[in-house]
């Protein structure tokens, strides 16, 4: 029985690897876009309201009320992926 040449080894071990990297690329591709469905039905939403007691309590103790709720606004937005000015914040409070 003769071997088969080095060629043919290198070869079958090549197509092999890029074979394997194409179907790990389509799973990754059909994941993405079943996680992708979720995510879009969330992203509907025009607005966030966050609603806690009123701000006219707790005003006096912030420092810097204004900076501190824009930044606020500014890591939700992106944490859901929307415009700041699809956030619409209510109250703000101190914990």
């Amino acid at each position: 029985m003769s071997e088969p040449s080095n060629l043919f080894v290198c070869l079958l071990g090549i197509g092999t690897v890029f074979i394997g990297l194409i179907c790990l690329i389509l799973l990754c591709k059909i994941v993405g876009l079943l996680t992708n469905k979720k995510t879009a039905v969330s992203e509907t939403s025009s607005a966030l309201v966050v609603n806690t007691t009123p701000v006219a309590k707790v005003s006096q103790t912030i420092e810097n009320r204004q900076e501190i709720i824009a930044a606020v606004s500014a890591a939700i937005a992106e944490e859901l992926g929307t415009d700041i000015s699809a956030l619409r914040i209510l109250s703000f409070k101190k914990i």
